[in-house]
């Protein structure tokens, strides 16, 4: 499914493929030969999501685009099923495993491994070559130190700097759930507005349409 949103729309080049099954929304744009496989959900909320050439995203994965972090995905990637790529750059040659995430304003360096269920943290970077060991979490910047899983005050000591809630969600640690989801409520709002492409003969194929300007 393509839709429009926010008044972009997918581009989809001939050499790639969507299954029926996936959802592309807004300003997403896939690279040569990418693979989009079912139920994959990649929706650019308020910024972009762009793949290089190559790209297979697998069953159930969602990438996801933010306005000051947008999902950029290079050239020679994998993210595997039930994989959640928020906000995130994903450089050449990563392995992103089932389940594995990271958060906004994060980087994964060229040629590393995020293994089943790990986590990279929202504003840290992984170096290039890196493996995060199965359910481990990385996080921290200039370099993201690894973790692993029951160590949460040693890794409390790094995230805590990282301002997980200013960077996804805009406020101060310590805002109230109530004041976050009214403003994620208005946030999602927007896809009242959302437009499926596709029935009318004027939005001719996805392939005919420009990609969404840098």
């Amino acid at each position: 499914m393509l839709i429009e949103h926010r008044g972009r729309s997918p581009f989809v080049p001939s050499s790639a493929y969507v299954a029926p099954s996936a959802v592309l929304c807004g300003a997403v744009t896939l690279g040569e030969r990418a693979r989009v496989l079912h139920g994959a959900v990649l929706t650019a909320e308020d910024g972009e999501v762009r793949t290089g050439s190559d790209v297979v995203i697998m069953e159930n994965a969602l990438v996801r685009g933010r306005r000051h972090h947008p999902a950029i995905i290079g050239n020679s990637v994998l993210v595997g099923p039930h994989a959640h790529i928020n906000g995130a750059r994903v450089e050449d040659e990563v392995f992103v495993a089932t389940g594995a995430c990271a958060f906004p304003g994060s980087v994964v360096g060229a040629g590393s491994e995020l293994r089943i269920n790990s986590v990279l943290h929202a504003n840290s970077i992984l170096p290039p070559g890196t493996v995060v060991p199965i359910g481990w979490i990385a996080a921290g910047t200039p370099e993201a130190r690894l973790f692993e899983p029951g160590r949460h005050d040693a890794l409390w000591e790094v995230q805590r700097e990282l301002d997980f809630p200013g960077t996804v969600y805009g406020v101060p640690r310590g805002t109230s759930m109530r004041e976050i989801m009214a403003r994620q409520s208005d946030h999602f709002g927007a896809h009242l507005d959302d437009r499926v492409l596709g029935d009318d003969p004027a939005d001719g194929h996805p392939t005919d349409r420009r990609p969404p300007e840098a």
